[in-house]
């Protein structure tokens, strides 16, 4: 029986992928083993025996080196990749992954973006219509409703996105390396007041991130994985150090 007061519970996750090792030297090889089935299959574990619980209201923080596991643990707890069979995972409430790889189609307006993108996570036109005005004003656009985003710099692209996102309506937030400091500096300190309200304040939240700063900043606990493996969990500060000495130690063995 889950507890009414948890969020996400992951029980025994896993993931394992088999992949295919095909080596030909001529191209005739290739063509012969086209129909081949004998060829060496490699066992890769992108994830080995997750366990987590995370309460409603909580946040937190996925930490590891690049190749550890954490997007497939994030599409794990999406429903986009299933986990081998003896793992569970359970959610409750809608989610929304937030990510820097949203994106805007260059060719169009930031009208016609902010409705797709809007309804990507989750906004039905008619509520886009009520905010629309809003999310121009908060980007500061108000000129360039119409233009199209080719010709609109770096930081007004940003304001857009950062924008649209901030109007998700979800229970829980996955935000991958997404966060409010962007823009320039009055920007940055009224998406830092914006995302503290709409998305930190009241919602249960994962946040993966090489930022440590801001994971510890935000976070009440810290999950560190490495090959797929939990190496720790607990409290953001302790966790984080442990992860920061990895990297000494690793590079005194490297010398």
């Amino acid at each position: 029986m889950i507890d009414s007061d948890v969020a996400i519970q992951l029980l025994k996750v896993s993931k394992t992928y088999k992949i295919k090792e095909r080596s030909y030297s001529t191209i005739r090889q290739k063509i012969l083993n086209i129909f081949n089935n004998s060829n060496k299959t490699k066992i890769v574990k992108a994830l080995n025996n997750i366990e987590l619980t995370i309460n409603a209201g909580s946040v937190l923080g996925i930490i590891g080196r690049n190749g550890s596991g954490k997007s497939t643990l994030l599409n794990i707890i999406m429903g986009s990749i299933k986990p081998d069979k003896a793992g569970t995972v359970y959610t409750k409430g809608k989610m929304m992954r937030l990510s820097l790889g949203m994106g805007v189609d260059n060719s169009l307006t930031a009208r016609d973006n902010i409705y797709v993108n809007g309804s990507v996570i989750g906004l039905s036109f008619k509520k886009i219509g009520q905010i629309f005005d809003e999310i121009i004003t908060f980007a500061g656009l108000e000129n360039f409703v119409d233009t199209p985003v080719k010709f609109y710099s770096k930081g007004m692209r940003q304001r857009l996105l950062f924008s649209i996102a901030m109007h998700a309506e979800a229970d829980i937030f996955l935000l991958d390396e997404f966060f409010g400091g962007t823009g320039d500096q009055d920007f940055k300190k009224k998406s830092d007041i914006a995302f503290n309200k709409s998305i930190v304040e009241r919602k249960t939240l994962i946040i993966v991130s090489h930022n440590l700063t801001l994971i510890e900043k935000y976070c009440d606990k810290v999950l560190w994985i490495d090959k797929g493996n939990t190496i720790g969990y607990g409290k953001p500060f302790e966790i984080i150090e442990s992860y920061k000495n990895s990297f000494v130690h690793l590079e005194s063995a490297n010398h």
